[in-house]
């Protein structure tokens, strides 16, 4: 059995990295589409810079460092497919390689920001009512 070709809303990679932007934003869910329509911030400017530069190394037959990065906020574009990010999430960085079903969605989406709570035995201070812990 064939493995089944990748498809964004019925395009190709291929065909999503050659599309112009007009194009892709269209195609986009909508808090993607309005981001993009609103323009690239600066440190969004520089993270495209930094990740066309990874790109050619890779044309070029060069392994890239995985590209370091506080932006949270840039969706995620065909382009950056088959890359490697990390990505802070407020303590450290967390290495993502982008997939091409993690299209239109934003970086920082995939390094969580907060650790599920994990709860243990009362504390100093506690009252008489909560020390009691039933025993299973």
């Amino acid at each position: 059995m064939a493995k089944r070709e990748f498809k964004y809303r019925g395009y190709t990679i291929e065909e999503l990295k050659g599309m112009s932007m007009d194009k892709l934003v269209e195609i986009m869910p909508s808090r993607t589409r309005r981001a993009l329509l609103r323009g690239f911030t600066d440190q969004q400017k520089k993270l495209i810079l930094r990740m066309r530069d990874a790109q050619s190394s890779i044309n070029e037959g060069k392994k890239p460092k995985p590209i370091r990065t506080h932006c949270r906020d840039m969706p995620i574009l065909p382009e950056m497919v088959g890359l490697e990010f990390e990505i802070y999430n407020g303590k450290e960085f967390n290495r993502i390689e982008i997939k091409p079903g993690m299209i239109g969605q934003y970086l920082g989406e995939f390094a969580m920001g907060r650790k599920p709570v994990k709860h243990r035995a009362p504390g100093v201070g506690a009252t008489r009512s909560s020390l009691f812990v039933p025993i299973r």
